[in-house]
């Protein structure tokens, strides 16, 4: 447990690392426009608002990569201190009552290796890497369907394979965004994931029957409040030069559609 737990925080530690440099990236562009003069001020102006946002959304993740931290693995790990203190008094106590023990102690120590791998997987999954989109998509979404209690369906049209480039991971991060959104905001009994792969282009739609929002109204409010979920994917997705569409009515549900073409 105490590797997992090293070899986590090396992996927490990899991430901090890539937004500290983001960070210098987004300072140096900021120096930048703001030494324009004249007719740059609005766009210097307009580059810091979106600086903003991504200082935010950063903030957010950090926010909840120790939030998970501190209620997963780490709680795991406390509890397991203590009852191996339990154990090591009943060794000459009350055998008998050890070995009940023993299985509560071998209980909890499966717990805290779920509790690991859900948030390894959650920084960036092994099978996004090792197998692929697919593979990836097929096991969350049957993960998030048996954790939410709502019905999950992946449906792949298409040849499985593999994408190039970053198309992948940004993908699923799309995907796993958007079915966090379906989780806390929607009220859905049901949600279905589409993945549609081409010789050149990628599409992915995510689509539920929840409650569905006023998509204008809750994007204009985006940069006020700590929901950044919509700007989050419409970032991932203009990086790589793709198109989200969110399609949405109040009591209707809501479909989500990213397109890549590579």
């Amino acid at each position: 447990m105490e590797e997992r737990f090293r070899e986590l925080g090396g992996r927490v530690a990899d991430v901090r690392a890539g937004q500290e440099a983001l960070r210098s990236v987004l300072r140096s562009l900021d120096d930048l426009a703001q030494a324009e003069e004249g007719g740059a001020a609005e766009g210097a102006s307009r580059f810091r608002s979106a600086s903003r946002q991504v200082f935010q959304i950063i903030e957010e993740e950090r926010l909840r990569i120790a939030r998970d931290m501190h209620d997963g693995p780490a709680q795991s790990m406390a509890n397991l201190v203590l009852q191996a203190e339990v154990l090591e008094r009943l060794v000459s106590k009350d055998p008998n009552a050890l070995v009940r023990e023993l299985a509560h102690f071998k209980a909890g120590v499966r717990d805290a290796l779920d509790e690991t791998r859900r948030l390894i997987f959650d920084l960036r999954p092994m099978t996004l890497d090792d197998l692929g989109l697919v593979p990836t998509l097929r096991k969350f979404i049957k993960e998030y369907g048996d954790k939410s209690e709502l019905v999950a369906r992946f449906h792949l049209v298409g040849e499985e394979r593999r994408l190039p480039g970053n198309y992948e991971a940004v993908l699923f991060r799309i995907v796993q965004e958007a079915l966090n959104n379906v989780r806390k905001h929607a009220s859905a009994h049901s949600v279905e994931v589409t993945l549609t792969l081409q010789p050149h282009r990628a599409v992915a739609v995510i689509k539920d029957d929840g409650d569905g929002f006023d998509v204008p109204a809750t994007e204009a409010r985006q940069g006020r409040t700590r929901n950044l979920g919509l700007i989050s994917m419409r970032e991932r997705a203009d990086l790589e030069k793709g198109a989200l569409e969110i399609r949405s009515q109040i009591g209707k549900g809501t479909e989500i559609r990213a397109s890549f073409d590579f």
